[in-house]
């Protein structure tokens, strides 16, 4: 926008420049030939013309009433115009090219002899000036447009910034302090308009985040009453005697699970009363969480679990860290072949990543949607929601569970801040 403004600033500015100077050059050429035709009125008293040579410059020609000259002398490469003009009967401009212009003045003495006067003007000069005003106009037109672009990136850099401020600010808030606002008042501008439309996303998220964190306590404590009841009477069989084997093996499958359930239900509570800010100061070894897992986890037959976890620490909860990999560890143990591998290498990254690899078929279908709520095997096994559970624990903890390769082997990678 700003190039286009200079370039017709410029070619109104040399359409001007041309008219002045087209202006000049005829008024010039209007005061020497008055001056030519006021001197011989004034040196002529008879019927000849006498014009005196000291007014006579080059390009000035006096000619009598028959066309024949009397002084002055004409460039040559325009005699000819100017023999033209020599008999004119009343005022005549003409342009030669662009290389001269020419004025013919007819005029009659006091004395009464007539004559005409042509008086001409290189243009060169002038188209010279003309080019250098316009190389000028073009400099000068980039400049301001160079200035204007660096003034208008500086102004648009800090605006920026301060907008990337405000966004930045605003995604800590919304990570660690939900109740922080920036308060800047009815909206005056562009910025405190964005600092309150900002404000109000704050608003909506808190109003969500703290709905969803009372609707799962009050669901986990829900459950927790009647599934207290169920482990009591399971425990409460166990302790019959005369109980038939297979009846007894039930009640203690009813009693783990039900135990399994509560520590669920314990982690739910964790995630919904535990602020972020809290999450860090939590610091659990690795290899012990993996050890319960895998001894929680139901086994199949012919299926080895082979476990290699470094001594590392995460900044976790440990109900936490306990149901974001057991339902991962679950999955592979449903559709290993014979062996499932967890493993936890070192990296230079701020978190730990625990691997849990299958020989079973792979992820077959849309790879994408493994994660997603109610998403089954093939084989229709389980309800779908164990790995879209495990996920979110570890994301609502800064890490994650990635499916890292759906072929085989089958590897799932469960990310966890490091302590």
């Amino acid at each position: 926008m700003t190039a286009t403004a200079m370039l017709l600033l410029t070619i109104v500015l040399q359409v001007l420049l041309a008219d002045l100077t087209q202006r000049d050059i005829d008024r010039l050429l209007e005061q020497r030939g008055d001056a030519v035709i006021s001197s011989t009125n004034s040196a002529t008293s008879g019927s000849e013309l006498v014009v005196p040579d000291y007014d006579l410059d080059v390009g000035i020609v006096v000619y009598d009433e028959a066309g024949a000259p009397v002084a002055g002398t004409a460039s040559a490469s325009v005699e000819d115009r100017y023999a033209d003009l020599a008999r004119s009967t009343s005022e005549r401009w003409v342009a030669v090219g662009e290389s001269y212009r020419l004025l013919a003045t007819p005029f009659t003495t006091r004395s009464g002899a007539s004559g005409v006067v042509v008086v001409g003007e290189r243009l060169a000069p002038y188209e010279d000036a003309e080019h250098y005003s316009l190389l000028a106009s073009f400099i000068t037109g980039l400049l301001a447009t160079a200035v204007v672009v660096l003034v208008a990136w500086w102004v648009a850099g800090r605006a920026l910034r301060t907008v990337a401020v405000l966004e930045e600010t605003a995604a800590d808030w919304s990570e660690d302090d939900l109740g922080q606002r920036f308060g800047l008042g009815a909206p005056t501008n562009e910025l405190t308009e964005l600092a309150s439309v900002l404000d109000g996303l704050l608003d909506k998220v808190t109003s969500a985040i703290r709905s969803e964190q009372r609707l799962t306590s009050e669901l986990a404590h829900e459950l927790r009453t009647p599934l207290t009841a169920v482990q009591g009477a399971a425990d409460l069989a166990l302790l019959r005697e005369g109980l038939p084997d297979p009846v007894r093996e039930d009640l203690r499958q009813i009693a783990l699970e039900a135990r399994r359930m509560a520590s669920t239900i314990t982690a739910l509570l964790e995630l919904a009363r535990t602020e972020a800010s809290v999450l860090p100061l939590s610091s659990i070894a690795l290899a012990d969480v993996v050890a319960d897992v895998v001894a929680e986890s139901a086994s199949r037959p012919g299926v080895v679990v082979h476990v290699e976890v470094a001594d590392q620490r995460v900044a976790v909860p440990r109900e936490v860290a306990r149901r974001a990999l057991a339902p991962v560890l679950a999955n592979a143990l449903r559709h290993a072949a014979s062996r499932v591998t967890v493993t936890a290498p070192l990296v230079d990254t701020g978190l730990v990543a625990v691997v849990i690899e299958d020989d079973g078929a792979g992820v077959g279908g849309d790879v994408t949607a493994v994660f997603e709520p109610g998403t089954t095997s093939g084989e229709g096994s389980g309800a779908g929601l164990g790995l879209a559970l495990a996920r979110r624990m570890a994301r609502s903890v800064g890490g994650d569970v990635l499916l890292t390769s759906a072929g085989q082997p089958t590897r799932f990678e469960v990310r966890l801040p490091r302590a």
